[in-house]
């Protein structure tokens, strides 16, 4: 049998006072409960730990022994608890991040200052997969996971949702020119996924209702080498706000079709294991993306 830690309390407060009366105010609770405390914890290390008389309680040389070991047990926990107490105000350990490397690049990267400025004591990790993975078996506190969830035990909150849009370079544009419509994307050089291939739907509305469905000519299974390839003129791709806003402010990339557009838009889960309370890391970084990135998916 386990000894409790209340029990180790109970005696630590008859040794302490002198008498289980003592020990009961000290405690609030009665002598009656005090007493069966004492002789739950005597049974369970099959030892006498106490002489009483009708004056005085004498310890037993087990009695002794005990007491100097669970002042140090009573002792530690309380800093442990002390510890916790700091960390919530004061959240501190190794945080490990899970996401897609274009959420890493276009919306972790650019905040990991201000949020190491704002929790020094947090020593974040991102790793960088395109894939879904095992948070347990990746050790993984907080994965950001982009479009629909599947069915999981696994809690989520989301933090925003990200817009997409049918874009091209001017490079491309120059030599290719515009399509005027979702038909004439047949012509073009697409570039798409080589999954999931619901990304290969555009969200167009064409002459059938909504969604092109497309054949690309070039295929990629990250987002960013999508990206990438639309930036060297290789053709038109399909892609989420959160990694080519800039690229849309600064030119680098044009919107086509955007009469067109069938408004679609990519949620943004935080997702992690809650077993009891969230850990003060994991919170305080969740909290942090849902303030410093409101995405919205708006023009």
């Amino acid at each position: 049998m386990t000894t409790r830690t209340e029990d180790l309390m109970v005696y630590l407060a008859v040794v302490d006072g002198g008498s289980l009366t003592a020990a009961a105010e000290q405690l609030g609770q009665t002598v009656s409960g005090v007493s069966r405390a004492l002789a739950r914890l005597e049974r369970r290390l099959d030892s006498t730990l106490l002489v009483r008389t009708t004056r005085r309680i004498d310890l037993t040389e087990e009695g002794r022994l005990l007491a100097d070991h669970a002042r140090r047990i009573v002792a530690a926990l309380a800093e442990a608890e002390e510890c916790m107490a700091i960390r919530r105000q004061r959240p501190a350990g190794r945080l490990r991040v899970d996401a897609a490397s274009p959420f890493v690049l276009h919306v972790l990267v650019p905040r990991v200052g201000a949020f190491r400025a704002r929790y020094p004591d947090i020593e974040l990790e991102l790793h960088s997969n395109d894939r879904i993975t095992d948070l347990i078996e990746q050790r993984t506190d907080v994965a950001l996971r982009i479009g629909t969830l599947p069915d999981s035990t696994l809690h989520a909150r989301l933090l925003g949702r990200s817009m997409l849009r049918l874009l091209a370079s001017p490079a491309y544009l120059a030599v290719h020119g515009e399509p005027a419509d979702a038909a004439a994307l047949a012509a073009h050089r697409l570039i798409g996924f080589t999954a999931p291939t619901h990304l290969n739907t555009w969200p167009l509305r064409t002459a059938d209702g909504e969604g092109c469905a497309i054949r690309p000519k070039l295929s990629a299974s990250s987002g960013e080498t999508v990206r990438q390839l639309a930036l060297a003129g290789e053709g038109i791709a399909c892609l989420s706000d959160f990694m080519t806003e800039d690229d849309r402010r600064s030119g680098r990339l044009v919107e086509l079709l955007a009469p067109l557009r069938v408004p679609s838009y990519q949620p943004v889960h935080a997702v992690y294991y809650r077993n009891t309370t969230l850990a003060a890391r994991i919170a305080c970084f969740i909290d942090f993306l849902a303030e410093s990135w409101p995405a919205t998916g708006e023009d």
